[in-house]
């Protein structure tokens, strides 16, 4: 029994993190990943409600229209970048054409803001060039100051450079503390920069107690909530405290999906930690929904960031599959090998004592757990364990009509039930297995495969088959079996074979070379969910 066990492990090895990784929590993102359209419906007609309002003011009445196209900008600053410009231009018009100084800051602020979220430093500072800061009002001093803050924090991380990092850190200490001195004491903009500034600083114990504090609030929007706790994880994770960090990340995310939030930063470093820690499924759903958002924004910066991680988790993702399935090979050859073994030995203690019924059931039971052990969740694997379990009930039949024929010595009928064994029909079986199971993982691959060809050249399935021989090679390939020897020998096929028909086929082609290859891998599997990986 603890032999089965240990294999079982062997066999099937779990790991906790990836489960853990996969809690309430995480299962609360993946809820809301699909929940995204609903927010930005909702997002979307109030925002069409507010253009309606626009389109019935009088063309004269440039404040209401100012008003209106604020709140409008304030919709799409953090939502989308092309429309939030629009409006922010218009914010500039409008205040030109009223001649008011005042609003027109205001609106070279608010273009500041949008610049920096979509990744242009440059054009950030360009923007607010003239600004008469004194002229403004408190709020709007906030977060001017606020933004050229930020813009220099982004730049030293940016930079990441002995010389300018500490300059332009130095000067946005400057504006941080001139934020913080005019922002009202208690107020959620003086406690916050007051945390981020001891975060930038290296001063997190009071960062910390300063960010729990506006979390303890109830006053928080979803969107104030979700830049909280996204700086709170930051500074969990420079204290090496990557669980706590992972927590507040995954509820960042979870209210800036709520809000509708599109300029976020959260997704992408939850899918960096997620990474560092092995959960590859899930920081490869994190960054796709990351990659998704900056897109959706037109968030130039994030862009270059999600794209210089995407494709190593991608290849991780892969790897993490191939090894999947060498590790179901292998448990499939060991149980087929323990099923001979289980033959031989039974034969063998039948002719050497008498004590075969007690040893049967040990077999059985051993069996019995092996069987248990191996049975896996996904359908696929399903369909050749159901193989090997044809064969392992195949040769107990055998096995028990041996031990009839043996002691009364009828050895024509057991050389006569050795032949009725059809090797070449078992062989069709199991190939027509891996196709049926090959098309439940890749159910467009005939169509999109045939795609490649002129429909002269087309290559279809008989009505009694399921893939052809041609069709079988390229679906070996697909699932990662390139090796023209090892697929020969799956098909019992020559090397030379082999190469001949890929050849053949491949010089009927529309697109010739690697590019072909590269199509063909291009066709896209379906997921547990039913979607296109």
């Amino acid at each position: 029994m603890r032999r089965v066990l240990l294999l079982f492990f062997i066999l099937f090895p779990i790991t906790f993190s990836a489960i853990a990784a996969d809690g309430d929590l995480f299962g609360q993102l993946k809820a809301e990943f699909s929940k995204k359209a609903i927010y930005d419906r909702q997002k979307e007609a109030h925002i069409t409600a507010l253009k309606a309002n626009l389109k019935q003011l009088q063309p004269t009445d440039l404040q209401k229209q100012f008003a209106v196209c604020n709140k409008l900008y304030d919709e799409y600053k953090s939502y989308q970048y092309d429309s939030a410009y629009v409006y922010v231009n218009k914010l500039l018009s409008i205040s030109e054409t009223l001649k008011d100084r005042s609003k027109e800051d205001l609106s070279k602020i608010k273009m500041g803001f949008i610049l920096l979220s979509s990744g242009m430093f440059k054009e950030t500072f360009e923007s607010m060039q003239g600004v008469n800061v004194k002229n403004l009002e408190t709020p709007a001093k906030v977060e001017y100051y606020s933004i050229v803050m930020r813009a220099y924090y982004d730049l030293a991380a940016y930079n990441n450079d002995k010389h300018y990092t500490p300059i332009y850190t130095a000067a946005a200490n400057r504006y941080i503390d001139s934020a913080i001195a005019i922002s009202k004491p208690g107020s959620y903009d003086n406690i916050y920069l007051t945390g981020y500034k001891s975060y930038k600083n290296g001063a997190n114990e009071p960062a910390v107690a300063l960010f729990s504090q506006l979390l303890s609030s109830n006053k928080l929007t979803e969107h104030q909530k979700a830049i909280v706790e996204s700086t709170l994880s930051n500074v969990y994770q420079s204290m090496s405290q990557p669980d706590k960090s992972v927590g507040l990340l995954i509820k960042a995310t979870i209210n800036d999906i709520r809000s509708s939030t599109k300029e976020t930063i959260a997704l992408f470093w939850l899918a960096e930690i997620l990474y560092k820690k092995g959960d590859i499924k899930n920081a490869y759903l994190a960054l796709e929904h990351a990659l998704d958002d900056a897109e959706f924004y037109g968030a130039r910066q994030r862009k270059v960031q999600i794209a210089s991680l995407l494709p190593i988790v991608a290849s991780e993702k892969l790897l993490f599959i191939e090894r999947e399935e060498k590790l179901y090979i292998r448990s499939l050859s060991v149980i087929t090998a323990l099923a001979v073994v289980i033959v031989v030995v039974s034969v063998l203690l039948y002719k050497r004592n008498k004590k075969l019924k007690s040893k049967e059931k040990i077999i059985e039971k051993v069996n019995e757990k092996l069987m248990e052990g191996t049975k896996i969740k996904e359908d696929y694997i399903g369909y050749f364990f159901n193989v090997i379990s044809g064969y392992i009930l195949q040769l107990e039949r055998i096995k028990r009509s041996v031990d009839t024929k043996l002691p009364a010595k009828k050895y024509d009928d057991i050389q006569l039930m050795a032949n009725n064994i059809n090797i070449k029909k078992e062989r069709e079986t199991l190939f027509n297995t891996f196709d049926q199971v090959f098309l439940k993982i890749f159910p467009n691959f005939v169509e999109e495969f045939n795609k490649l060809f002129k429909k002269e050249n087309q290559i279809w399935p008989k009505e009694n088959e399921v893939l052809t021989t041609d069709l079988r090679i390229f679906a070996l390939m697909r699932i990662g079996i390139t090796d023209t020897e090892t697929i020969a020998k799956i098909l019992e096929y020559t090397e030379k074979t082999i190469y001949v028909y890929k050849m053949r086929i491949k010089a009927k082609a529309l697109i010739h070379g690697d590019e072909f290859d590269q199509r063909v891998m291009a066709i896209k599997a379906v997921d547990i969910d039913g979607k296109k990986s």
